[in-house]
């Protein structure tokens, strides 16, 4: 919401956006009026956009770089670094590693893994979180966390494993129709061919055996073929780049896989399970 307060907060970046964009706007002698017809918003919006106001959304830059950005992806390259400046600063380091991954292991235990959320849900899960927080600052999460996303359709591909507890699927996050849509949705990600979704089921531990028991993980593999391992709990976070250590992280998560369902079960148990919430 496009308030005048958000003018002093503003980002540097929402600040840069908002200069470029004015500036190509006035070179081609086009009004507010004109610059929003071209890319589908109204000249208010494009007015609150360039006073800071309201800065610009992921969709508009996408908009702003068809109609203004001849070729140089200002407004490209705008979209990545006023995501970063969004997210929570614990998640700020790692959250450049996750998009540029060559393959991703990632084991989730309380909620759904925010790269697989729908928005219904991370809406959900941010607004009823604490301390709460502000209509705008969740938001500006929720739009974050689904820009995270394009992870899924980048070129090249990346790989992706999530193993997810089974009581992940059964915690009711918002009403029952978001639950629904959100475990619908995960039966749709676990179709991708670079997905492979596994479920951690409630009996995992009846054996005696159970590795998931210190928590979620998320272990990464760099362009460069390093391997690194991210740790989050309770507003703090940890990257671990040390050798040894992260090979004992991928050795235990090579156990968790090993104890979930496979795919296929997986999947049935998630149909299943939407299939409930009606």
């Amino acid at each position: 919401m496009a308030r005048a307060e958000n003018k002093e907060s503003a980002s540097p970046t929402a600040r840069l956006v908002a200069d470029v964009a004015r500036k190509l706007r006035v070179r081609k002698g086009w009004t507010q009026e004109q610059l929003g017809r071209e890319m589908g918003f109204s000249a208010a919006a494009v007015s609150a956009m360039e006073t800071c106001a309201q800065p610009a959304s992921d969709e508009m830059l996408v908009k702003l770089e068809q109609v203004l950005g001849d070729g140089l992806e200002i407004f490209e390259q705008a979209r990545v670094y006023m995501r970063m400046e969004k997210y929570p600063p614990q998640f700020k380091d790692y959250a450049g590693l996750e998009q540029k991954a060559v393959a991703l292991h990632l084991y989730a235990i309380t909620v759904v893994h925010g790269l697989f959320q729908t928005d219904a849900y991370a809406r959900a899960l941010i607004g009823g979180g604490y301390p709460p927080l502000s209509d705008q600052r969740v938001e500006e999460l929720v739009e974050a966390r689904t820009a995270r996303k394009a992870l899924f359709d980048r070129q090249p591909m990346a790989t992706i494993e999530l193993v997810l507890e089974e009581s992940a699927l059964k915690r009711k996050i918002g009403t029952e129709e978001i639950m629904r849509e959100q475990l619908l949705y995960l039966a749709e990600c676990a179709r991708r061919r670079n997905v492979t979704l596994q479920v951690l089921p409630l009996d995992a531990g009846l054996s005696g055996e159970y590795a998931g028991a210190r928590g979620g993980l998320e272990l990464v593999e760099t362009p460069e073929h390093d391997r690194l391992a991210y740790l989050e709990m309770q507003g703090e976070s940890l990257l671990i780049r040390d050798p040894a250590k992260v090979s004992t992280l991928f050795q235990r998560y090579a156990r968790i896989r090993a104890q979930a369902l496979d795919p296929r079960e997986s999947l049935g148990l998630i149909q299943q399970l939407a299939g409930e919430q009606r």
